[in-house]
């Protein structure tokens, strides 16, 4: 059942993530990311790693993305129009696409799939109060003031000068 899961999550998130990688609207990419986070989070559940799933959810599918889309919605960004796509870009997609379904091919047809749902060793319990102690709070304290300084850079930049 875990395995069954595990690997309808992991279709999930890339699907969800070739949506992002396509979808030239950026709020729908921006939302196709949080279901991308979602399984991602799902499958650290999976492995044994509970508090990695929440801070994915917490942090990066919640906090982040919520100051993602609104930075996108300041700035009205308008979606791609027309034939600005460059023949190169999709190209290059294109072969991206191909190498991964041809690892992920070769491995699923070798049967190595490395450590697989049982074999996954979850991080100590330990790891919270280590990045909550003293010698990472300097670090979280500069992580609030670059974000800050990324939302009043966005205001800045949505800023309209009047005639």
């Amino acid at each position: 059942m875990d395995a069954a899961l595990f690997y309808l999550l992991g279709a999930l998130a890339l699907g969800s993530s070739i949506v992002v990688i396509a979808q030239p609207n950026p709020i729908r990419s921006a939302l196709a990311l949080i279901v991308t986070l979602c399984c991602l989070a799902g499958i650290f559940g999976l492995l044994g790693s509970p508090f990695i799933a929440a801070l994915q959810v917490i942090v990066y599918a919640g906090a982040i993305m919520v100051l993602f889309l609104f930075v996108l919605m300041l700035l009205n960004v308008e979606p791609e129009r027309g034939p600005g796509r460059s023949r190169q870009l999709t190209f290059a997609a294109v072969a991206l696409a191909v190498a991964l379904s041809a690892q992920l091919g070769s491995v699923l047809v070798r049967g190595d799939r490395g450590a697989g749902v049982e074999g996954f060793r979850a991080p100590s319990v330990d790891m919270a109060r280590v990045l909550f102690s003293e010698s990472f709070l300097y670090a979280f304290e500069a992580v609030a003031v670059l974000i800050l300084a990324a939302l009043v850079g966005a205001v800045v930049l949505a800023k309209r000068e009047l005639p």
